[in-house]
C-alpha cells in the first residue's frame, strides 16, 4: 500500500507519515519550493520517504506527484493555514487552500481513481454559526477567506465523490495542537514566549484576543482519526473534537503556572493581532466518528498544554 501526502512537513502530515510507516505503508509526500527549507518535523523519517516537489497552485506538478508515487491513498493536508494572514492574501489563499483540491481531486481521478481521498477541513468553516456545538450538519458560516476557502474544497470533495463514485471524505477538525505546532499558532507562541522569556531573550510576549474560545484536542490523536476516515468502507465527511471549549486566556493560565510563573507579568494585547472577524467559540460534536470510527480523543487540554510547554523548555 501507498499514500501520497501533501504538506507532509507539517504537523499532521509528520505524525501521518510517522503512523503510516507503522502501518507498513510506503510513503510519499509532496513539498514546496521555498526560500529556506522546512523539513525539521520529518528530518528522523527522512530516509524512510519518498518526496515530491509539488505545489497545490500549479496542476502539472500535482499530476506528476501522483502518476509517480501511484498511491492508494491521498491525504490533503497541504494549505495556506494561517487564518489572520488570510485576510492579507485573500486571493492566494482561494488559490492554493480551496483550488488546489480540484485539482488535486482531478489528478487523482484521472491517474488513480480508485485511491482514497481524505481532505483536512477545519472548524473554522463552522466560523460565526452560533449553534454550537457543531456537527456533520450544522451550517457553515464561515469568519476568514482562509476559511472561505476551505468550505469550498468541502463542497467539491463532495461533488466529487457523488459526480464520480471516488472514495473521497472530508475531515472536519477542530483545533489540534502538539510540541510540533507551527510557530504562527497562538499554542505554540505561548508556549515558546515561555521559553524566550526565561531565557531573557524578551520581556513581553504580545497576544491578540484572549477571549476567543477553541475546542482543542491534541494532533496525534486526531491523525488516528483522519486514517479511520479513509480505511472507512463507504466515503463520508466526519467532525474531530474533543467536545470542550477554552478561552486562549485558560491557555495562558495553565501553560504560565505549569512554568511557575503569571502570565499578567509578561502579556500585553496588541491590536494589531486581532482579526478582522474571529468566531468566538468553536466546539464540536463528534458522535458520528465515536460511533462510526470508534475514535476518541485520549489527551485533555491540561496534559496538552503542559506537554507543549515541557516541551519548549527542554528543547535545545
Amino acid at each position: 500500500m501507498r499514500a501520497l501526502i501533501t504538506g507532509i512537513n507539517g504537523q499532521d502530515g509528520s505524525y501521518l507519515a510517522e503512523l503510516l510507516l507503522r502501518e507498513k505503508m510506503e510513503v510519499h509526500g509532496t513539498i514546496r519550493r521555498a526560500s529556506l527549507p522546512n523539513l525539521q518535523r520529518i528530518e528522523h523519517l527522512r530516509d524512510r520517504l519518498t518526496l515530491h516537489w509539488a505545489d497545490l497552485s500549479d496542476s502539472a506538478s500535482l499530476f506528476d506527484a501522483v502518476r509517480l508515487s501511484e498511491p492508494d491513498m491521498v491525504f490533503n493536508l497541504g494549505a495556506q493555514s494561517d487564518v489572520r494572514v488570510s485576510y492579507d492574501i485573500p486571493e492566494y489563499v482561494g488559490n492554493v487552500t480551496g483550488l488546489g483540491v480540484t485539482r488535486l481531486l482531478e489528478a487523482v481521478r484521472q491517474i488513480r481513481p480508485d485511491a482514497r481521498f481524505y481532505q483536512a477541513g477545519s472548524s473554522e468553516m463552522f466560523g460565526m454559526n452560533p449553534a454550537i456545538p457543531c456537527d456533520e450538519k450544522s451550517s457553515f458560516m464561515p469568519g476568514s477567506p482562509y476559511a472561505a476557502a476551505k468550505v469550498y474544497a468541502h463542497h467539491i470533495v463532495r461533488n466529487y465523490r457523488e459526480s464520480y463514485n471516488m472514495h473521497a471524505s472530508n475531515g472536519i477538525l477542530f483545533n489540534h495542537e502538539s510540541e510540533r505546532r507551527g510557530v504562527e499558532f497562538v499554542t505554540r507562541k505561548i508556549t515558546l514566549g515561555i521559553r524566550a522569556i526565561k531565557d531573557g531573550k524578551i520581556k513581553k510576549l504580545k497576544l491578540g484576543n484572549l477571549g476567543a474560545q477553541r475546542d482543542w484536542g491534541y494532533a496525534p490523536d486526531f491523525v488516528e482519526g483522519i486514517l479511520a476516515i479513509v480505511k472507512h468502507k463507504e466515503p463520508d465527511d466526519y467532525v474531530l473534537a474533543t467536545g470542550e471549549t477554552y478561552p486562549v486566556r485558560t491557555f495562558l493560565d495553565v501553560a504560565f503556572q505549569h512554568a511557575g510563573m503569571d502570565w499578567r507579568e509578561y502579556v500585553t494585547i496588541d491590536a494589531s493581532l486581532f482579526r478582522p472577524e474571529d468566531p468566538p467559540v468553536l466546539l464540536g460534536d463528534a458522535s458520528k466518528a465515536k460511533a462510526q470510527l470508534s475514535w476518541k480523543p485520549t489527551v485533555h487540554f491540561v496534559e496538552l498544554v503542559e506537554r507543549m510547554v515541557d516541551h519548549d523548555l527542554e528543547e535545545k
